[in-house]
């Protein structure tokens, strides 16, 4: 197979992505609610594939099977036990009390919901705030991984930035047209392909291994460590602290967090978070399981390069290589479409109607939606070029910021005495020394701060529990103010 033919396979499922994209723009109404959050219609199998597609990205499609291959199997329990279980818990928990009273009330976003609860602008623009700055290395995250895939696929014919760069054109032309309907239409295909594809290379890989007892023979016999539990990168520490973080993170991802509002009924939502953990473990197994078997493998990975392209490069023919890169674009930009779509509806509802144009009309309010999605994926791409750390380090940095995010917002759906202050406290105070230990670790003239302390656990953990201190201690010292209203959040299950 040629180049050109490899090239084509990736070329050509993007044309049937945004023709998909472009079918629903047909369909759709010209109302924010239809563009955000596809006039809360969505049923249960396309709610559970495009929070599957848009959670499960570079971050979860090259970062994981490259941890895997570098550390151990151990990964496969770290993610499976966080995405199958405690995301599904928090989906329950967060998720349906936040869909009953978006419901209720018409919110579109986490920031618009807080902000009407407490009477606070202020508020409002700080959670749309600290969710824009963490969505950032997230955006670039996808670009990373698509410039680093096209490199594997092709050996280099397809610069690094030339991979970044397209995937970061179909962003923009996408997230354009296509609204939150077209782009969970596109989920839905991209999460049934990328599936399909990742299971047909596990058995395609597996058996030129000579099955999967081989494959784990060959992965034991060149790394011993690996039949054992924990170890190496895997302390207690690591495993407990990036499991919470990611799950809480994942929360209050904007991409993800508004999707708690889009279901079309109770029933829906709840069939959703039931099948959740099945569906993750039939991604993450084969994807993770590739990994940890090419260590096993004579293979060579490139420093900087992931190990999926390369051992499929090795082992499978160069047709599959080329579908399984395009089902990684797929996680991509299933991804991507998702944050910008997301970040465009915090950007405009969230900062520039209420502090810049209050009386902007509708057909200016999407304009500016666009032009912000463009300037936000191009300066993305710029900082992706300089590659800023590996994939995993990039995602589990995006992560934590927004993890520090959840327990404030566990306060205020559940607990009626939680104040407009101890809000702003229990947000700001952490994210600013969260920022500050990030930014120790790339700017010379900020004091180094470590990210982990006692043998492993992460800082971000500590911060989180903070964050619930500070929201919960400073409420009962401070008084509700006049503009906050408890029953706004009032409702009950059905």
């Amino acid at each position: 197979m040629t180049l050109g033919l490899s090239l084509g396979i990736v070329v050509g499922y993007l044309v049937v992505a945004l023709a998909l994209g472009l079918v629903a723009y047909r369909v759709s109404e010209t109302t924010a609610e239809d563009y955000y959050l596809a006039s809360r219609s969505i049923g249960t199998l396309v709610l559970l594939f495009t929070t599957f597609a848009t959670l499960l990205s570079a971050f979860t499609f090259f970062g994981g099977p490259n941890l895997a291959y570098a550390a151990g199997p151990e990964w496969l329990i770290v993610m499976g036990t966080l995405d199958g279980v405690l995301f599904a818990v928090l989906w329950y928990v967060i998720g349906y009390k936040q869909w009953l009273i978006g419901a209720r009330n018409g919110y579109v976003t986490l920031g618009e919901m807080l902000g009407d609860r407490f009477g606070s602008t202020g508020l409002r623009a700080l959670v749309a705030g600290v969710s824009l700055l963490w969505l950032f290395p997230y955006v670039m995250l996808q670009q990373m991984g698509a410039g680093e895939a096209l490199v594997g696929l092709t050996n280099g014919a397809v610069p690094y930035w030339g991979g970044a760069a397209l995937i970061t054109g179909f962003m923009i032309l996408y997230v354009a047209v296509a609204g939150l309907r077209g782009v969970a239409w596109t989920d839905t295909l991209q999460g049934l392909f990328m599936l399909s594809v990742v299971w047909l290379a596990a058995a395609w890989v597996v058996s030129a291994l000579g099955g999967v007892g081989a494959a784990t023979e060959g992965m034991l016999a060149a790394r011993p460590e690996f039949g054992s539990f924990g170890g190496g990168t895997y302390s207690v520490g690591f495993i407990v602290s990036t499991a919470i973080t990611i799950a809480f993170g994942v929360t209050m991802f904007p991409q993800i967090n508004q999707r708690f509002f889009v279901a079309k009924s109770a029933a829906t939502l709840k069939r959703s978070f039931a099948l959740w953990p099945v569906l993750v473990l039939l991604l993450f197994v084969p994807a993770f399981m590739l990994g940890a078997w090419a260590a096993g493998t004579p293979v060579t990975v490139p420093e900087n390069a992931n190990v999926l392209p390369v051992v499929l490069n090795e082992y499978a023919p160069a047709w599959l290589a080329a579908v399984v890169v395009a089902g990684a674009m797929a996680a991509m930009m299933s991804s991507s479409d998702s944050m910008l779509l997301s970040g465009s509806s915090y950007f405009t509802r969230d900062l520039y109607r209420p502090l810049i144009d209050a009386d902007a009309s509708e057909r200016r309010e999407a304009w500016i939606a666009r032009i912000g999605v463009a300037a936000f994926a191009a300066l993305a791409f710029v900082a992706s070029l300089f590659r800023p750390g590996t994939l995993i380090e990039v995602g589990d940095t995006a992560f934590s910021g927004f993890a520090l995010l959840a327990l404030p917002v566990i306060c205020a759906l559940y607990w009626p005495r939680t104040t407009r202050t101890g809000m702003i406290a229990g947000v700001a105070v952490p994210q600013a020394i969260y920022l500050a230990v990030v930014l120790s670790a790339v700017v010379g003239a900020v004091p180094t701060l470590p990210r982990t302390v006692a043998g492993g656990w992460d800082v971000a953990l500590g911060l989180m529990l903070l964050s619930g201190a500070l929201t919960v201690g400073v409420s009962l010292v401070t008084a509700p103010t006049e503009e906050s209203d408890a029953s706004r959040f009032a409702v009950v299950s059905d």
